[in-house]
């Protein structure tokens, strides 16, 4: 038997904020709260599915540098360019991080700043 990812741990100043815009860009919904003020957000089948979790975990400083750990996405319902719209719109902005502009992905920071990528579509409409 084989691991698989069951959650993704992400350190942020206001949990809260980006449950918003992650379950927005994802369409997850919030699944449970702590009393530390994290914020666990998934798929609406909840916790145990093919798709992980992600754990919003408060920390008042945020380690410095560059995550060595990134998102990918890829929309499902609309092509590539029409998703670019809808995630601008909720809050993610471009991110440089030295791209040619040859790439066929976009490259994007969330509103706290946590880079994560918009893929050429991939996966089939569900």
């Amino acid at each position: 038997m084989a691991c698989r990812i069951s959650e993704l741990v992400l350190g942020c100043r206001d949990p809260e904020v980006l449950a918003l815009f992650w379950c927005e860009v994802l369409d997850f919904v919030v699944l449970d709260r702590e009393d530390d003020g994290s914020v666990e957000i998934g798929p609406r089948e909840g916790f145990g599915g093919p798709q992980p979790t992600i754990i919003l975990s408060r920390r008042d400083e945020p380690e410095k540098g560059k995550s060595r750990l990134h998102i990918d996405v890829n929309a499902t319902d609309r092509d590539q360019d029409a998703e670019l719209e809808r995630i601008l719109r909720l809050g993610a902005r471009p991110a440089d991080i030295g791209q040619t502009g040859q790439e066929p992905w976009h490259v994007l920071a969330d509103p706290e700043g946590n880079e994560f990528c918009l893929l050429k579509a991939r996966l089939d409409p569900l």
